[in-house]
């Protein structure tokens, strides 16, 4: 099993962060990546968010360029300050490759709490629209590649 944790591009600032959309820059960066990753043809059955503006306009470019089956969806569980077991769980669970966006410090837990078990250590530098590929072994996740905008061509 595959999955990929994927954070949001940048986003302009704004006084309620629910409905702060990507910057010209993050829907550049998203769209560099979304391009380099598509080049792998990665199995990508379903892209989910959080539900907030910038995760969603990031799924939407990302689901532009894989064209995952069963499309672009808001997700509980994949909020910033949201305890990652829930998405982990989710995680667990999936029986198809499934792309997550979402945001910090989520994601750092949620990769953390997989890779080796504890959420609290960083085990992988999200940087705005960055994407890392883990998949599920016998003897747990592993890490099999990581991109973010610096990678990715102009």
């Amino acid at each position: 099993m595959t999955i990929y944790l994927v954070r949001h591009g940048e986003a302009r600032p704004d006084p309620d962060d629910a409905v702060r959309p990507l910057s010209e820059r993050g829907r550049a960066e998203v769209e560099r990546v979304a391009r380099l990753v598509a080049l792998a043809r990665p199995p990508v059955a379903e892209i989910r968010h959080s539900g907030l503006l910038r995760a969603r306009q990031t799924a939407e470019i990302l689901a532009a360029a894989l064209a995952p089956a069963g499309g672009v969806r808001a997700h509980e569980g994949f909020a910033p300050g949201d305890e990652p077991g829930i998405a982990a769980a989710a995680c667990e669970a999936a029986t198809e490759p499934v792309m997550l966006v979402g945001h910090m410090p989520h994601l750092g837990r949620l990769a953390s709490r997989l890779l080796i078990g504890e959420a609290g250590r960083e085990v992988i530098r999200f940087e705005t629209a960055t994407v890392a590929c883990l998949a599920r072994t016998e003897r747990g996740w592993v890490v099999e590649w990581v991109v973010g905008p610096r990678l990715a061509p102009a």
